[in-house]
């Protein structure tokens, strides 16, 4: 992923009395899941409406894969898929006249339609369901029935909201199956959902909105390193036999390792060589004069880091606002 497939620059959205959008600016990495994240009210949908050029905002500018969506909405379109919140289908269609009404829609050659078809039928597990009624679909297929009519032109990039909204918890575990084999294919997925735990499963990156502005835009920690190559900054857990303000400041002193939190006989830390300088990291632990006990990964919550980033903007803006107010008074 070494460049950004959506470039939104000093993007800004009003509607009548009310800003929803103050000066966003964004670079999404190509082959990125990216979670976007906010609490109601805070632009999301507004932002997805705007990248999809579906909304005009009052200044900013927006690209996909180069393009600007305002000056090129139809060239874009061909290479996006979007799904609403509160996306239709068309009850009386079959699931295959669905997804052939999507396909010469988005102007697939007469050609082509039928193997797209059977192509996206098949990606979205819905090949059983080709002859059925879209009014008969469960849930969960109606969902993936849409997310088929989004993308059976094949494009770059997927804005999705509200995805697994009413799904039930098997539902929503196969619809993460579907996203994450949507990355590995080379599709881009913005997808905006109130459900964090849902989004740990796939996701790459956070993009977190509070009040129409980027509360926070970072990579997620991945578990993913190679054994020669330097991997990303890997959390792990270690137990010691000792009181860990005993052994925090030799830890600390060891190369690549950054220490995070010291309680009772547990540190955290941040570790960033490779799998192999891991190992030696483990084996120094072992042979030193302390007793280590355990060692374990520390897969990061998205929910947890979400509500700690929120809690420190508000409480930045609050203490802000205070000191403004002193400075104020007479």
């Amino acid at each position: 992923m070494n460049h950004s497939i959506i470039e939104v620059h000093n993007l800004t959205f009003d509607y009548p009395g009310f800003r929803a959008l103050s000066d966003v600016s964004f670079l999404i990495p190509a082959g990125s899941v990216t979670a976007l994240v906010g609490p109601n009210g805070a632009g999301k949908t507004t932002l997805l409406r705007c990248i999809a050029a579906l909304e005009t905002p009052l200044s900013g500018t927006v690209r996909v894969a180069g393009l600007d969506v305002y000056e090129s909405p139809r060239e874009v379109h061909r290479l996006m898929g979007y799904l609403s919140d509160n996306f239709g289908l068309y009850s009386d269609l079959t699931v295959a006249q669905g997804l052939e009404y999507a396909a010469r829609a988005q102007g697939l050659p007469t050609s082509a339609v039928a193997a797209a078809v059977t192509s996206t039928a098949e990606r979205m597990g819905l090949t059983g369901k080709l002859h059925h009624r879209a009014n008969t679909l469960s849930r969960g297929q109606r969902q993936r029935l849409g997310i088929g009519q989004a993308i059976i032109h094949a494009p770059q990039v997927l804005l999705l909201d509200e995805p697994a909204s009413g799904l039930d918890p098997e539902a929503r575990s196969a619809l993460a199956q579907v996203f994450k084999a949507l990355q590995a294919q080379g599709m881009s997925l913005l997808v905006s959902s109130h459900i964090l735990a849902e989004l740990d499963e796939y996701s790459s990156h956070m993009l977190a909105l509070d009040q129409g502005q980027v509360l926070e835009h970072r990579a997620l920690q991945t578990a993913s390193v190679t054994e020669t190559g330097q991997g990303p900054e890997r959390r792990l857990r270690l137990e010691f036999v000792e009181q860990a303000k005993a052994v925090a400041p030799w830890l600390r002193g060891q190369w690549n390792v950054r220490l995070y939190r010291a309680e009772e006989q547990t540190l955290e830390i941040g570790f960033a060589g490779n799998l192999s300088e891991q190992s030696a990291l483990i084996a120094t632990c072992v042979a030193s004069e302390y007793h280590l006990t355990s060692i374990a990964a520390v897969s990061e919550n998205l929910q947890q880091s979400y509500l700690k980033s929120l809690a420190t903007n508000r409480a930045t803006h609050a203490t802000n606002g205070t000191n403004s107010s002193r400075r104020s008074a007479p």
